[in-house]
């Protein structure tokens, strides 16, 4: 009579306001609570280098439950955290960049014939550390230089 498909109906109830709304659907049962998930962006918010294998495996111990390290990723990207590489930056103490600032100011009047008699050298870097940057840490987008989520190198 309306020109409307019988499966369209059948999703639909109708309720004493006179109102027809769609009931809820199908699919599989969410293996964690909102509760849960709480728990799990907060356990990588506190330590933001842990893998998500690891938060799982805290989890585990936590709760009794297993999930799979996907479902904890997805969970995170719920909670708005996403696995991205950490700033890197040189460690400058307040004497560093009172020195840099002294010697900004000493030159910066200087001329292109005082500038043409400095020879600058390319610098060769040394590290003291692993340089592969495939650690990754969990943070919210647009925080990236901020002090929790900067990976200090020497």
């Amino acid at each position: 009579m309306f020109d409307i498909a019988h499966s369209v109906v059948s999703r639909l109830s109708f309720k004493t306001t006179g109102r027809c709304s769609r009931r809820h659907g199908g699919g599989r049962v969410r293996s964690t609570t909102p509760a849960e998930d709480r728990y799990i962006v907060l356990s990588a918010k506190r330590n933001r280098r842990t893998t998500a294998q690891q938060v799982a495996n805290q989890f585990l111990a936590a709760s009794g439950k297993q999930i799979s390290r996907k479902t904890v990723a997805r969970r995170l990207r719920g909670g708005g955290l996403y696995a991205r590489r950490p700033v890197v930056c040189v460690p400058l103490t307040r004497q560093h960049r009172t020195a840099r600032l002294q010697w900004c100011r000493e030159h910066h009047n200087w001329t292109e014939q005082d500038w043409a008699c400095v020879l600058f050298s390319d610098e060769s870097r040394f590290s003291l550390s692993s340089d592969c940057r495939r650690q990754l840490i969990w943070r919210e987008s647009g925080t990236a230089h901020r002090p929790e989520n900067i990976q200090e190198k020497d």
